[in-house]
């Protein structure tokens, strides 16, 4: 077998946990692998970039916990290398900054597997950095040093303290919660000052990171009586006094907000960044999947206006339309509305711009001031193009009005099995459609779901939500984006 045939591996540095902070090269090799290996480092919001096909290998280990040996990881990479075309050995932080990537090359080498090695934002400068500590300032010092608190097989380091106390510079200790006595005391037996700020930042870049700020004499008392425990970074040096006033990531209003999302997957990506941006921790937990209706053969030439309710609708119309040869030039006798501004942004993105969108968004609101225009009579007919099982009140509203009409299906809406989730450190569920609450109801026991507070995207499903025992809340728009500015209002970073 040639060198070619082997494969190649890829060994990647996750960063420090933020999804954000991930290289694009790292994305890139992530999201084409045909198989990865992985720590326990890398944050479940990295390894849903994986697609679901890809053959997943866990090697992660603890300090004096490994349940794959190193040795053993390092056969993996051959023997999977051997096997498959792109192999992914995904790493927390920087792969070669106390990562060990320079041994698992090592073999990789001495059987001539060709590999890549893309860098990661190390966690001494990612965790830091969200713990408004800047590793260098020139007022301050003028160096860096890092440090491992483990020694081989679980023992303390040979670390030479007097020299570390001697370069009078930013001091980052990595994997040493367990050696803080060690740590602590060998600084302060070398001479540095009691006083000298340290700063300790537990499960950095996440929006559950903790932070602790101590002195040098404090620093081992603190970090147990705060229960730190790793991954934490521990920072000694002067600039841990810049941690308050450069603090900018505990003051993001969703901070430590556990936020479920039950959108289909597809779609839950767009409220879960936002989540994320704002500092809070989405949870990805789809409940429903929408899935096209095929073949579908819509009577639009019957009809004067066709009406779309939501973004999957318009998606599955256009989708078939391609697929028979045409485009939105077969559509342009035709008066469009949309019940929202998503559904809208649907619509353009397949080159048609929706003729009508209502003040509120939703089917109801949609027909009823539809037929107030005056742009059509309730002869020339209505074809409503949307889910298989849609909300009665749009038909209510459209018998109202005598209008001529057709419900039409274009896509149905199935439920996702999952098993339990634990609920007690919940802080939200978001709602973006009845069937969502539905979903989870279907998966969930409900006298777990009593009280939990639920935010939801209009008053239909507030009124289900509410039905079924939740504390429920409505955004002031149907949209994502006010969905966000709601949980913010509400939340503000504090509980209520």
């Amino acid at each position: 077998m040639s060198k070619k045939e082997k494969g190649i591996v890829y060994l990647v540095g996750a960063g420090p946990g933020d999804r954000d902070l991930l290289t694009l090269a790292a994305e890139k090799a992530i999201k084409s692998a045909d198989v990865v290996v992985y720590d326990r480092l890398v944050s479940d919001e990295i390894m849903e970039l994986i697609p679901a096909d890809t053959k997943l290998i866990n090697v992660g280990k603890n300090v004096g916990n490994h349940p794959v040996p190193q040795e053993r990881i390092s056969e993996i990479l051959v023997e999977e290398a051997q096997k498959f075309k792109k192999v992914v050995r995904l790493k927390g932080g920087d792969p070669f900054l106390f990562g060990r990537g320079g041994e698992e090359l090592q073999l990789l080498v001495s059987n001539g597997i060709n590999f890549r090695v893309i860098p990661g934002i190390t966690s001494s400068i990612g965790a830091a950095t969200y713990g408004g500590i800047p590793v260098t300032h020139r007022d301050f010092c003028s160096s860096v040093h890092m440090i491992t608190g483990i020694g081989k097989r679980g023992t303390d380091p040979n670390i030479n303290f007097p020299a570390l106390v001697e370069l009078n510079g930013t001091l980052i200790f990595m994997m040493s919660v367990g050696s803080i006595d060690y740590i602590s005391s060998g600084l302060l037996d070398a001479g540095m000052d009691p006083k000298m700020p340290c700063g300790v930042v537990e499960n950095g870049t996440r929006s559950y990171q903790r932070k602790v700020i101590s002195t040098l004499e404090n620093l081992a008392s603190d970090v147990k009586q705060n229960s730190i425990k790793s991954p934490a970074l521990i920072i000694v040096g002067r600039v841990c006094s810049l941690s308050e006033d450069f603090d900018w990531f505990s003051k993001l209003p969703l901070i430590d907000k556990y936020i479920l999302v039950t959108q289909p997957k597809s779609k839950a990506s767009r409220l879960a960044d936002l989540i994320r941006d704002a500092g809070g921790n989405p949870i990805l937990y789809p409940v429903i999947e929408t899935k096209y209706i095929k073949p579908i053969n819509p009577p639009i030439d019957d009809f004067k206006v066709l009406a779309f309710t939501s973004s999957v609708g318009v998606e599955s119309f256009f989708d078939d339309l391609i697929e028979k040869g045409k485009d939105a030039r077969s559509l342009s006798d035709k008066i469009i509305i949309a019940v929202g501004s998503q559904t809208a942004a649907a619509l353009k993105k397949f080159g048609v711009i929706a003729d009508f969108v209502p003040s509120k968004f939703d089917g109801k609101t949609m027909i009823k001031e539809f037929a107030k225009s005056g742009k059509v009579t309730p002869e020339d007919g209505v074809l409503l193009l949307r889910a298989e099982k849609g909300s009665e009140e749009t038909i209510v509203e459209l018998e109202n009005w005598g209008a001529r009409y057709m419900d039409y299906p274009v896509y149905r809406t199935n439920y996702v099995e999952h098993d339990p989730l634990d609920m007690d450190n919940i802080d939200w569920i978001t709602f973006t459609s009845k069937s969502c609450v539905f979903g989870l109801l279907s998966t969930q026991d409900k006298d777990m779901l009593k009280d939990k507070k639920a935010l939801c995207i209009g008053r239909q499903t507030e009124d289900l939500a509410s039905e079924n025992g939740f504390k429920t809340y409505v955004s002031d728009e149907a949209t994502i984006v006010s969905m966000l500015d709601k949980l913010i209002e509400l939340s503000g970073g504090h509980d209520e």
